[in-house]
């Protein structure tokens, strides 16, 4: 069965930020491939929602690795996978 996604507005708002910004320092290309690299991880987690690992700082919350410095969060209720945010691991703030 296929879940639902449901994106919330920290998610979006990082994801643009991120796009936007290797998309002026590495070029559209590197902006597009991050991109599907997002959309693979969503459509596994539409299929696949226990995937990802539990947080250690919030319950309920699980993360996924996108790319090697980037991790997404997101949590299940009932037939929905929340995305709730996008980090990036190698800032001092992040907590995974």
């Amino acid at each position: 069965m296929e879940y639902q996604i449901v994106y919330k507005k920290p998610f979006t708002d990082r994801l643009e930020e991120v796009l936007d910004y290797l998309d002026e320092e590495w070029g559209a290309r590197v902006a597009q491939e991050f991109y599907l690299k997002i959309t693979r991880v969503i459509e596994l987690l539409k299929l696949h929602p226990q995937i990802g690992m539990p947080s250690r700082v919030v319950p309920g919350v699980r993360g996924v690795s996108v790319t090697k410095h980037n991790r997404m969060f997101y949590r299940i209720d009932k037939k929905k996978v929340i995305i709730l945010s996008l980090s990036d691991t190698r800032r001092k703030d992040f907590e995974g």
